[in-house]
């Protein structure tokens, strides 16, 4: 009799706790639900465009809706692809005030959804694009290049090419050339560090839009 009700007293309380957890979690004690699969790897950076949260990207057509959420800090950004850059994801200036931490201008820890629920066209995360690189003197990186706030000597990140990886960026609205060498991935062809791109950008632009990226040998 005295194993049975100890049975029973032990069956009472892990019911108990579940329906505990259960409700603690619909009342919002428990984290925030997981979010899905990330549609774009690496770091999320931003442009100096103005406007409403916006995004530009070179995997997904004009109209996709994203969200992009920083998992440090759990704040989120729902945005429009308005047209192409050289990043999976690159948001604007307001995008990037929603998600970010204060001082920071790159989201390392981040997950990228699309809200229509369609693959990612092309490569997936972590793929290189078929045919991408090109031969020395094309442009092995298309759309717009950005920069993260990251010292150091000129280097830069890519989610298209290995550690160690020299590339020879020019800035085609002034000539300005600066050759840099892959450190790390990212979301982009091409991600400039700052002093990378304080190399060949012009005063008061964060963006370089006209732009040829050459792959070294």
């Amino acid at each position: 009799m005295r194993v049975q009700r100890k049975h029973v007293l032990a069956a009472t309380v892990a019911v108990t706790a579940t329906v505990a957890v259960s409700v603690g979690t619909g009342l919002g004690f428990a984290d925030t639900a997981p979010v899905g699969r990330s549609v774009c790897a690496g770091s999320v950076t931003f442009s100096a465009e103005g406007g409403p949260p916006a995004a530009t990207s070179d995997r997904f057509p004009v109209g996709t809706r994203l969200r992009v959420t920083n998992l440090d800090n759990r704040k989120v950004a729902t945005v429009t692809v308005t047209g192409p850059s050289g990043s999976c994801v690159l948001l604007n200036a307001a995008a990037m005030d929603l998600v970010r931490e204060p001082g920071k201008n790159v989201v390392r820890r981040n997950v990228v959804e699309r809200l229509d629920g369609a693959p990612a066209p092309g490569a997936q995360p972590g793929e290189t694009r078929p045919g991408a690189a090109q031969p020395i003197g094309g442009s092995v990186c298309s759309g717009a290049l950005t920069f993260f706030a990251e010292g150091g000597a000129p280097a830069a990140t890519s989610g298209q090419f290995p550690l160690g990886t020299r590339l020879r960026v020019t800035n085609l609205d002034n000539n300005k050339v600066v050759t840099v060498t892959v450190t790390g991935p990212s979301g982009s062809c091409v991600l400039l560090n700052t002093a990378a791109m304080d190399a060949i950008r012009e005063p008061g632009k964060n963006l370089v839009r006209r732009n040829t990226v050459e792959l070294l040998r």
